[in-house]
């Protein structure tokens, strides 16, 4: 009940069971006093129990207003793009903290403005990729944007990107700050050093959403690429949009670059909030 004991919230019993990544209904009702309250001023939140007395947002919505919480990232390895076949691009996701996203996944990342002019495989074998901006070298400037699909393909000949989906973050991503830039191997050493990880790809995707991590320095992570979150865009970070920058997977010698590290929720400092997962 609401705190003036005219909203009433009524749930299922039992439990509900689903695997990270799947689609789930949570069964919920709720009535009011319609004397009490304008539809617009009902507020509902969905949160997730992580401790006792401890809780993460998973869903919000204000009368028409509503955000869900998740992040979808392309993906593709140091071999370079169109390499994966279907059983490589889910070990890929899996491997940087993620799983192959659904369609509707994909889609609802299209709607929020992902835009990107390359297929990659999805968790049901098809084949997509998201265009907000149609033009002349993605599938033609006179075609309407949208997800573009090309069907189900082959799982072991063909070869795409990956859409990756993530909705965890138990720990803190964060920029280490040193003396002096890193070759790869540095890079691990200080993570390690530090007590923690080199973060992973999925890992600083869901810190750029989740946590707001606005870095504007390239640095290591964990599958070699060098990367960099950008929250708020401004001059010399890399374009006009918000997003996770790719400079791509130069030698791991190359001591040009700082690194991005991940520290577990329980050894994150006191003080430091851990992330906060933004999809279920």
């Amino acid at each position: 009940e609401g705190d003036s004991g005219t909203v009433v919230v009524q749930t299922a019993p039992g439990k509900v069971v689903t695997h990270r990544g799947g689609t789930i209904i949570l069964p919920c009702r709720y009535h009011y006093d319609v004397t009490a309250h304008e539809p617009a001023q009902i507020r509902l939140k969905w949160t997730k129990v992580t401790e006792p007395m401890s809780f993460e947002d998973v869903f919000v919505a204000l009368g028409t207003a509503r955000r869900a919480f998740g992040v979808i990232f392309p993906y593709h390895p140091r071999l370079g793009r169109y390499t994966l076949n279907f059983h490589e691009a889910q070990r890929a996701c899996e491997e940087q903290d993620g799983i192959l996203a659904s369609h509707d996944q994909l889609h609802q990342a299209w709607l929020e403005g992902l835009d990107w002019c390359n297929a990659g495989w999805l968790e049901d074998g098809s084949v997509q990729y998201p265009i907000s901006r149609p033009r002349e070298h993605c599938g033609r400037k006179d075609t309407p944007g949208g997800v573009r699909n090309y069907g189900y393909r082959h799982k072991e000949s063909e070869r795409y990107d990956a859409f990756c989906f993530t909705s965890n973050l138990n720990g803190k991503v964060y920029f280490l700050k040193t003396f002096r830039k890193l070759s790869y191997p540095e890079a691990v050493q200080a993570c390690k050093n530090n007590g923690a990880a080199v973060a992973k790809v999925g890992q600083l995707y869901a810190a750029w959403k989740i946590q707001l991590l606005d870095r504007c320095e390239a640095g290591w992570l964990e599958d070699g690429s060098i990367r960099y979150p950008i929250v708020n865009p401004r001059a010399r970070c890399g374009g006009r949009e918000p997003g996770v920058r790719n400079l791509g997977f130069p030698d791991k010698k190359y001591k040009l670059f700082g690194v991005y590290c991940f520290k577990k929720a329980g050894e994150v400092p006191p003080g430091e909030p851990a992330g906060r997962p933004e999809r279920v």
